[in-house]
């Protein structure tokens, strides 16, 4: 009997929303897989699946380029809404010859900042008239819906036109006072270089990038951020220090001092942040965020970037926040385990001391 593979995709989506799972894995000789808080749950009353079994589902959620650029063995981007407005992103790719797709829910509600339980201060980052911000974090922290949350907030009190540039889209706004266009690399233009291009006529003032991916891209942003626009990114960094750092060293030597002298200027902050599995139940987020003040400036120009986490530790009157004492004062709210404070802590020894 053929297997009508839409809707076993509807049956599995109803369980990813009923077990509140933040992400489904389908993989050949592998039970469909949830992650749910952090932890793989494999659905083992779902048979095991098979080349065609997993092929037939990325048929069933990809635009057809999509599913012929995968027949040629590439890795893809996809993202796939079913008939109830349920989204995913989407990335299909082989291991050891075999097809394997995860999926990522992204909620159709976009959370405020006080939701996603953020630090209030975020929001001074929405009423800049320009420079450029960054959510960094490991793969799967929360980066996108703390920018979506930012972007939102803009969205609701201003009347700018946004851009969003991604790969592939996630959230979807609901324009309320500003105009916001989203495009798809891919689909609506071809790389984030050439929307990033594209932006300066187009009368912009608020740009979403999804990710900075490589010089060209981060040297477009720094750009726009200089003449008069706000820009939001993205990078799988672990924390303000290391940023600056991976920006600057992407650049060959001969064009680091020139990123240097303008990321100084532009920069407005970085978030880093981490979700912790919360005792009672769910995932909260630990954070770092860094503040460029004049002090911060020059020493991203005097090659100085190792003493920011002192700036960030002693910067607390001007908001900065230190990845440590929010893990300690998760800890000391009873949100989160010593043993996971620990585990997330990026300078352990540093955390002894606050706990």
């Amino acid at each position: 009997m053929a297997v009508d593979y839409k809707k076993e995709l509807h049956l599995l989506i109803q369980t990813v929303i009923s077990e509140r799972a933040s992400d489904l894995h389908l993989a050949v000789d592998n039970h469909p897989t949830l992650r749910v808080n952090s932890s793989l749950i494999p659905l083992v009353r779902k048979p095991i699946l098979t080349d065609v079994d997993v092929a037939s589902f990325a048929q069933a959620m990809m635009r057809p380029e999509f599913y012929e650029r995968l027949k040629k063995r590439d890795e893809v981007d996809f993202s796939y809404e079913n008939e109830e407005g349920v989204r995913f992103r989407g990335n299909a790719f082989f291991q050891k010859g075999r097809l394997a797709i995860a999926l990522r829910l992204i909620p159709n509600v976009i959370l405020t900042l006080e939701e996603l339980n953020l630090p209030p201060i975020l929001e001074s980052f929405t009423e800049k008239p320009q420079g450029f911000f960054l959510c960094v974090g490991p793969v799967g922290q929360g980066k996108s819906t703390t920018l979506a949350a930012m972007v939102n907030r803009i969205n609701q009190k201003r009347a700018d036109h946004i851009v969003t540039i991604e790969d592939p889209i996630e959230y979807i706004y609901t324009p309320q006072k500003a105009m916001i266009d989203q495009r798809e690399v891919g689909i609506d233009t071809a790389s984030y270089e050439t929307a990033l291009n594209a932006v300066f006529r187009q009368d912009v003032d608020v740009i979403l990038v999804g990710e900075m991916r490589n010089p060209a891209t981060i040297s477009m942003a720094v750009t726009a951020a200089e003449t008069g626009h706000v820009v939001y990114s993205t990078l799988h960094t672990n924390d303000a220090a290391q940023t600056i750092n991976r920006i600057i060293d992407s650049f060959p030597g001969n064009q680091q001092d020139q990123i240097r002298v303008q990321l100084s200027a532009s920069l407005m902050g970085v978030f880093s942040q981490r979700l912790i599995p919360r005792i009672s139940g769910g995932l909260v987020p630990a954070y770092e965020l860094l503040v460029n003040n004049s002090a911060v400036s020059n020493l991203i120009r005097e090659k100085r970037t190792h003493e920011i986490y002192s700036v960030i530790e002693t910067g607390l009157e001007q908001g900065m926040i230190d990845m440590n004492r929010s893990l300690a004062q998760l800890v000391q709210q009873g949100d989160i385990t010593v043993e996971n404070a620990f585990r997330y802590a990026v300078n352990p020894k540093g955390l002894e001391r606050l706990i």
